[in-house]
């Protein structure tokens, strides 16, 4: 169903406010999108970044306005994880089946990319141009320099907030009655690291695999680039023992890395200038309801569902948000109460399910992937989904290799979850792991599910 022109507002030039940009123009609305950063295309990228894991529901979503080839010669695919565990061998976990991966990506180089595209269609973007106020009912931003500076007053027909986990349209929205609303942030921290390439141009590890060095309370990733360097992460708590608080002096950061990561520390590049420039940045996971103010102002992305990074998925949410988005509105056309109506109805579950499941996979990968009872159970899972495709897909398939809503995959994988708890009891199962009985034994379990 088409729709009649709108003059809309995009807060936030980030990826979700830039793809959002070019589904709203390809419709034919006239589209302005405000960012109070400068011109992301003309600065050197902030050090706070983690490098971007495109999946299923991230590539569907550029190839439904058709940019995804347009993306991928930026992106590395990555089919397995590569540990790192102190005193073995390095050893690979396949993500999926054959052909299945997902995708390294800077963030920095896909959104200078995103913000071309964006413009190509004819979407005008305002830099250095902070919203200052929002008046909902009116759907009318203010702008300026300062708090205190003369503003600007625009009027548009909508406002999309996609202005991140600190929003200021949801700042606003949070102020009428009835809106709920929840932080939580983690108590570990990270830092962006760099290991270069080699002289060469070549990467200095496997570059098709996500590096895992998992020590417990804290860990390193490591995550291929295009120009033959990894961004690294590393994830530590902010205060204890073993923490950022704890690591005073380049002596300290030296002997810290030499102890935990001996067989990395001499790749990654100015290791102790690095760990003290770059910031120390937090995590949060952030909740809201309701992401929409009648049928004139929308929170999309992190704006609304912001979530720790440890499923890769929070620009895939995003993404999936406009997806489902663009279906409402080819659906209803011109009925945009509807649109909103319905768009915040089917994903608020779907943003708190993988909320919950980006919280546990850091329990994952940073303790239990080195574990031999979890390599074990995983080992079980692959097992018997190879031999059973139609009964069992495990949950990190379900959440990256599928478009599948993202609260069934919550449920199914607790529900497997359960059945392999029995199944890790039963007597001597390292020996009989891939035998008939045990087989047969996860077929009754299911049955009685």
């Amino acid at each position: 169903m088409a729709q009649t022109p709108k003059n809309i507002a995009i807060i936030g030039s980030g990826l979700v406010g830039s793809l959002l940009a070019i589904y709203l123009r390809r419709i034919g609305h006239q589209i302005t999108v405000f960012d109070r950063r400068s011109d992301i295309r003309t600065i050197k990228f902030s050090g706070r970044s983690i490098n971007l894991a495109m999946s299923n529901r991230g590539w569907r979503s550029l190839d439904e306005v058709g940019i995804g080839d347009r993306i991928k010669d930026l992106a590395i695919p990555l089919d397995k994880r590569a540990m790192h565990v102190n005193d073995k061998p390095m050893y690979f976990q396949k993500y999926g089946k054959d052909g299945e991966a997902i995708w390294s990506i800077s963030r920095g180089i896909l959104n200078k990319r995103m913000i071309d595209l964006a413009e190509e269609e004819g979407a005008v973007f305002r830099f250095n141009e902070k919203v200052w106020d929002v008046d909902l009912p009116e759907a009318k931003i203010y702008t300026g320099e300062t708090e205190k500076s003369e503003w600007k007053e625009y009027q548009f027909d909508k406002i999309f907030g996609c202005d991140g986990a600190f929003s200021r349209v949801r700042h606003k929205m949070q102020r009428r009655s009835r809106f709920n609303y929840s932080q939580n942030f983690i108590d570990v921290g990270y830092k962006e690291l760099t290991i270069p390439a080699n002289e060469d141009g070549t990467h200095k590890l496997d570059k098709n695999s996500f590096h895992i060095w998992p020590r417990g309370e804290f860990m390193l990733i490591a995550m291929p680039n295009i120009d033959g360097s990894f961004t690294c992460s590393l994830f530590l708590p902010f205060e204890g023992e073993v923490s950022f608080e704890s690591i005073k002096t380049e002596d300290q950061a030296r002997e810290f890395f030499k102890k935990y990561f001996p067989n990395v520390r001499k790749e990654i590049e100015d290791l102790t200038k690095d760990f003290f420039i770059n910031p120390t940045s937090a995590m949060v996971t952030m909740k809201c309801y309701p992401w929409t103010y009648w049928d004139k102002v929308a929170l999309v992305g992190d704006s609304a569902h912001a979530i720790v990074p440890f499923y890769g998925q929070g620009m895939n949410a995003g993404f999936e948000d406009i997806y489902i988005l663009n279906q409402l509105m080819e659906k209803h056309g011109d009925d945009w109460e509807t649109i909103f109506s319905e768009y915040q109805e089917e994903r608020k579950p779907n943003a708190d399910a993988i909320a919950e499941l980006s919280y546990r996979n850091f329990v994952e990968m940073s303790s239990k992937t080195a574990d031999p009872k979890f390599i074990l159970q995983k080992k079980i899972e692959k097992h018997f989904a190879a031999r059973h495709p139609e009964k069992w897909v495990p949950v990190y398939s379900r959440v990256t290799f599928s478009d599948r809503p993202y609260a069934e995959a919550l449920a199914i994988g607790d529900m497997q979850e359960g059945i392999m708890k029995k199944v890790m009891q039963l007597p001597n199962i390292e020996e009989r792991w891939d035998s008939k009985e045990v087989e047969d034994k996860i077929l009754e379990l299911l049955t009685d599910q």
